[in-house]
């Protein structure tokens, strides 16, 4: 009976065991794996890493978002307060107020020209005296009211004298 030498901490195989024996590696294989093993460490090593950065910018980018979405909530609100403020000054009894502050008065009866150059009506002089200052559509359209001060400006300080 011919016994094959038992292999390095190995027990003895029989039979088909024992042809497939060459098959299996040998000590210089385990030492080639050490390189694959290491291989595979690094690049798990290496996304855990990655993931922990991308983490961190989309943590940043979202604090970024919050603070802006803020300072846009914080915009909408003062644009929303000027635009009441112009809605304020501009309605007609603001105007009308701002108006006799200024020291004007409701215009007279108007005259106009018809296309042949005849004049239609009878013109009317402007007086204080006369019915409440009714501005026309077109006026309120194109009427520029200064901001408003802390106090009350009074008719005597007239702008542009």
């Amino acid at each position: 009976m011919s016994r094959k030498p038992e292999l390095k901490g190995r027990p003895e195989l029989k039979g088909r065991a024992a042809r497939l024996t060459h098959l299996l590696p040998t000590g210089r294989a385990q030492a080639a794996r050490t390189p694959f093993v290491l291989l595979v460490v690094t690049l798990l090593g290496g996304g855990l890493i990655g993931l922990l950065v991308l983490n961190s910018a989309l943590s940043e980018g979202a604090f970024q978002l919050d603070d802006l979405q803020r300072e846009t909530k914080n915009l909408t609100d003062e644009e929303q307060a000027l635009q009441r403020d112009i809605d304020a000054y501009s309605a007609p009894d603001a105007l009308q107020r701002r108006a006799r502050e200024l020291g004007m008065v409701p215009g007279g009866d108007p005259a106009f020209l018809g296309p042949d150059g005849k004049v239609k009506g009878v013109p009317g002089a402007a007086s204080a005296a006369r019915a409440p200052l009714v501005l026309a559509p077109e006026a309120l359209a194109t009427a520029t009211v200064p901001p408003p001060t802390a106090s009350t400006p009074s008719s005597s300080s007239t702008p542009g004298r």
